[in-house]
């Protein structure tokens, strides 16, 4: 890229909201391989193999890892695929440039648009508790930052996104382009749209995973309905600010009859979620509180 070239481009990157591409990084040098797993053991032998095959910067890459080891602590990681796909995700990369610094905290951080990127802590659990194989079909409710879906796409090469704010979807596809654009081929499996997630996607229906990344007082019958039997959906529910964070596994009885069993995947906190938006026409009117 020439220098005019590229003064548009963070010039672009700028009014989109501030996630500027990062400075010095280059191509990732080593193809996605799904078979290929970094280090786990020590955070030097991650780090190293990870400069070494992915190109990303040894000081994210550190905290990435110092990171992982407190989610391992805290159960946040169940499979040793888990742990695989959160280690292969730049988190940095979706966060807003005044917040990079933070990308590994444990906090929610703004993103604009009055929406925040969800904790690592969080991130993991959820994804975890919906066990995705690889070949799962998969739907992201509330895409955000992309940093879910990017994480979704370390475990399998289906999935679908939906972001209700238009300049966010916009925004957060072009972050996934640019980093496709630099090698990170995994990124091509997620596929995005901005709409009501309330709705779902019925033409990519029916999923073997749903995850709802915002809060709401009722599992959205649509959603329910699009779930394959013996799915998994994980979803914060609740009134406004304090919703539990429930998995919901949709069983095909004996006789063919669907029941639904719920649980708690944190046995009971409350997790604040920011809230399940509706769309009224092409304007963002309320929550879907209290029904459609």
């Amino acid at each position: 890229m020439n220098r005019r070239d590229f003064l548009l481009a963070t010039a672009s990157a700028a009014v989109a909201g501030m996630v500027l591409p990062s400075p010095g990084r280059a191509g990732v040098p080593t193809a996605y391989d799904w078979s290929v797993a970094p280090p786990m053991e020590t955070r030097d032998d991650y780090v190293a193999w990870m400069v070494k095959n992915r190109g990303e910067d040894p000081l994210y890459l550190g905290e990435r890892f110092d990171r992982f080891e407190q989610l391992i602590e805290h159960r946040d990681l169940f499979t040793t695929r888990d742990k695989r796909a959160f280690l292969m995700v730049p988190r940095e990369e979706f966060c807003l440039k005044a917040n990079r610094p933070h990308a590994y905290d444990r906090a929610f951080l703004d993103i604009g648009f009055g929406v925040t990127i969800s904790g690592p802590n969080l991130v993991g659990r959820m994804t975890s508790s919906i066990a995705v194989q690889r070949g799962d079909k998969v739907l992201e409710v509330g895409t955000g930052s992309g940093y879910q879906s990017a994480y979704l796409s370390n475990l399998t090469d289906k999935v679908w996104s939906i972001e209700i704010i238009k300049p966010l979807a916009e925004r957060t596809r072009s972050v996934y382009d640019g980093l496709i654009a630099r090698g990170y081929s995994e990124y091509k499996a997620i596929t995005t749209r901005q709409g009501d997630g309330y709705y779902g996607w019925q033409e990519a229906a029916p999923f073997d995973k749903i995850i709802v990344t915002c809060g709401i007082d009722h599992v959205p019958p649509p959603l329910l309905q699009q779930l394959k039997p013996d799915g998994i959906m994980v979803i914060p529910i609740g009134p406004p600010g304090a919703q539990h964070v429930v998995k919901v596994v949709k069983q095909k009885g004996f006789l063919g009859e669907l029941t639904v069993a719920r649980s708690d995947i944190y046995h009971g906190s409350v997790v604040p979620f920011v809230p399940f938006t509706r769309l009224d026409g092409d304007v963002i009117k309320g929550t879907h509180n209290g029904g459609a």
